[in-house]
């Protein structure tokens, strides 16, 4: 997925930056064998299950999962499919070949997939499989309450879904750098995104770390340390070389009738010298972190490496589209 540098904008502020979805704006991409999001997702969901599928105790999953097939079924070809009876439903993901439901995994599918499927518990099979069957995750916020009672997300970006679930939204957000306008909007912001109308807002980041999958407890690539009797340009081009442009687009998939919403993050990542080919893209860039705060430069790991990446940033001459 490419980005617009557009949504670039200084001064940088942690702000919720919602905007309308055109109607008829897909919200869901379905996964494609043997690609980046779903062979992470498959390593996660084989490892680490239960920090990705969470969901309070109380929470009944059905109508989620029925809402997400609907949206899907706008597509040609389905990606994600609700069968079977009410009282026995079954879920499928036609693409990718295979179907659970009834405590059984069937299909023709890539049987690696399969394989992960019947390793999982019966209760998490089908929020699995259709974490499988898209490059979003997924998360449930109700309006009312402002908490997060149910997500399926593989792929988050340095925070842990387990310790989320449950939560309202202010401490969900806790640990953002300059997060007051965020918290200061959280029953507004839940209770719009509940409503009729459909949004997104998109959110990046430059990271050392090129991996989808991001969760704090497993590490990642680190910045290069300064080097004293490097210059500059040399530490630019070190930090350069190791830094990836890492951005989501989260959109709202609204359940007024149950007052809550399904929360979609789709994230990618590309590295930062494939992504920043203009020079009109660069001067962006440049000055959306130069205007960072010194704790949002925390907050995402940028402060060591600041003045390196600006010079960098500083030094990219291709051609603006103006040319």
């Amino acid at each position: 997925m490419g980005f617009d540098f557009s949504l670039v904008s200084a001064p940088f502020r942690i702000q919720p930056g919602l905007r309308r979805i055109a109607p008829g704006t897909p919200q869901l991409t379905p996964a494609s064998p043997n690609a980046r999001h779903l062979r992470e997702k498959m390593a996660v969901l084989g490892s680490y299950a239960a920090q990705a599928v969470v969901a309070r105790p109380d929470f009944d999953e059905i109508a989620v999962l029925r809402a997400i097939a609907d949206e899907a079924g706008h597509d040609a070809s389905p990606a994600f499919r609700l069968g079977g009876s009410h009282a026995s439903p079954s879920f499928q993901a036609p693409r990718l070949g295979w179907t659970v439901g009834a405590g059984t995994v069937e299909g023709d599918g890539e049987p690696a997939l399969g394989e992960l499927l019947r390793s999982l518990a019966p209760s998490m099979r089908p929020a699995a499989l259709l974490c499988l069957a898209f490059e979003e995750d997924f998360a449930v916020i109700d309006a009312a309450t402002t908490t997060l009672p149910w997500l399926a997300v593989c792929l988050p970006s340095r925070w842990a879904p387990e310790t989320k679930v449950g939560l309202p939204f202010a401490e969900v957000h806790g640990p953002v750098a300059d997060n007051a306008m965020l918290i200061a909007a959280a029953s507004s912001l839940a209770r719009l995104v509940a409503g009729p109308d459909r949004w997104e807002r998109f959110v990046w980041t430059v990271s050392a770390e090129p991996r989808l999958h991001q969760h704090p407890d497993r590490g990642g690539a680190q910045w290069p340390a300064a080097d004293g009797s490097a210059s500059l340009e040399q530490g630019a081009l070190a930090v350069a070389a190791v830094a990836s442009l890492r951005h989501e687009r989260q959109t709202f998939i609204p359940l007024p009738e149950r007052g809550q919403a399904i929360f979609t993050i789709r994230v990618d990542s590309l590295p930062l010298a494939q992504a920043v080919t203009r020079r009109d893209d660069a001067v962006r860039l440049h000055a959306a972190i130069a205007s960072m705060s010194a704790d949002v430069l925390a907050y995402r790991g940028l402060d060591a490496v600041r003045d390196r990446l600006l010079h960098w940033l500083a030094g990219v001459d291709a051609p603006s589209s103006a040319t």
